[in-house]
Parts: C-alpha cells; structure tokens; sequence
C-alpha cells in the first residue's frame, strides 16, 4: 500500500526563529512509526537551521525550488547538488506561483524534474488549471499536457517514480477548494495516464488544504495525501492534517 505524504509549502513567510519553532513543533510531535510521511519546505535561507533541527527526526526536508543548471553563472540560482548538501530529499517543481509569476513553461519545469531526479532529489511535479480553463472544460487536457512535457523528457518510468500534486490555481490561497469529487476526477485522470506503472505513484491535492476539508479529500481512492499552504504555517493546524491522511 502507498504511503501518504503531506507536505508543507512555506512559501516566503517567516523568520528564522519562527522557522526553527515551527520545525521543532514537528519533529517533536511526528515519528517513525506514523503511517503518513510528512516533508516541509521552508525559504532556501532556512533551510540550514530547519536542517539542524529536524535532524533524527522523522520529518523530511525539501526545497520550493531548483535550477534547471548544474552550476555556473546564474545569479541567484540554487542547483540540486547545494540543495542536497543542505539535506534536502525532495523539491517542488512546476509550482502554480513559479508558472504563473515566474514564467516556467512546461519544458523549464520539465528540464528541472531531470535535474532534480540527476542528483537523487524526488521531485513533486505541481499540475493544474486556470479558473478560465477550469470554465472551458479543458482541466483534463491542461494536466494531462503538463505531465506530458515531463515524460517527454525523462520517460514515464521516472515521473512515476516522483510524486505529482494536482493543484488547481483557481484554489490556492483563495480558500476555495475543489470539491473531493472535481479533485478525484483529475486524479483518476493522472493515474490512467500513467497507466500500471504510476499505479503506486503518489498523488497530492494542494489549494486551500486545510484539516476541515482535509477528510473528504484524503478519503478519495487516488488521493494519496496532500500539498498544504497557508495551514502548513500552524504546527497544530498542519499536524491534524497530516493525522487525517492516516
């Protein structure tokens, strides 16, 4: 049986001593033993001390970001290789905010997840529409061609090998939150395009993921845990929606 993974995206919020309480109130109330995997990802200029302080605990490290290049002259570019030496295990590619904001086409989130997989990083591959797509029926076809660019780069035996979270733009930081039914659509959508070989490929749902939705959500058959926001700043908050994917 896959096991659930929720993770928590930071974003740009917090200082330092909010980021080590945050991530002591995790590693303290989080171990080995729990059925569900949890994985937080702070600011670049945290992750050392989060690092430190979720050390020999059971709550994993990740980055928001990678640079599609090994190195070089890319000022203000982190590649792979920094991020694991921070000990970092996974990173996120392809955010909505990193497309819509930043620009990243599908093929720049698709040379990313290859530079991510190259140096042992598991990427989460973040898919989803746009409320105007949404409203002119093209979700399915908008994900799919997502995901698409990816295989088209790597293959699909090392996107299966990843964790893909599908987050509807529409919901995130806006409070809306696809029904469990819109969700598992989408979801049942990714897992036949994967076909057998994603069938234990981890699936997420991000976008105003908090513990009040969290249930009906988690309960879908191909959702296998969650990418959460805002709600992953509340160590309580962040801790019963991690319990809920159990």
């Amino acid at each position: 049986m896959t096991k659930p993974l929720v993770a928590g995206n930071w974003k740009m919020h917090g200082n330092t001593e909010q980021a080590s309480s945050l991530a002591s109130q995790l590693a303290a109330n989080w171990n080995d033993l729990q059925a569900v995997e949890m994985v937080v990802f702070p600011p670049f200029v945290h992750l050392s001390t989060v690092k430190e302080v979720l050390a020999n605990s059971a709550v994993a490290l990740g980055a928001q970001n990678i640079s599609q290049h090994e190195g070089g002259a890319y000022t203000g570019e982190i590649s792979g290789a920094m991020l694991v030496e921070q000990g970092c295990q996974y990173v996120l590619v392809g955010h909505s905010e990193r497309r819509e904001l930043f620009g990243e086409s599908n093929v720049t989130v698709a040379e990313k997840f290859k530079a991510a997989q190259k140096v042992g990083l598991v990427p989460i591959l973040c898919v989803g529409e746009s409320l105007q797509e949404r409203r002119q029926g093209q979700t399915l076809a908008v994900v799919s061609s997502q995901i698409s660019a990816v295989i088209d780069c790597v293959g699909l035996r090392n996107v299966s090998r990843a964790v893909i979270a599908y987050e509807p733009v529409w919901a995130i930081g806006t409070g809306e939150v696809a029904s469990p039914q819109q969700a598992q659509q989408v979801h049942s959508a990714i897992r036949t395009q994967l076909g057998n070989i994603g069938a234990d490929t981890r699936l997420l749902y991000g976008g105003s993921v908090k513990s009040s939705s969290a249930v009906e959500l988690f309960a879908q058959p191909d959702i296998n845990g969650g990418l959460v926001g805002g709600a992953s700043l509340e160590a309580h908050e962040f801790l019963n929606i991690v319990k809920l994917a159990e």
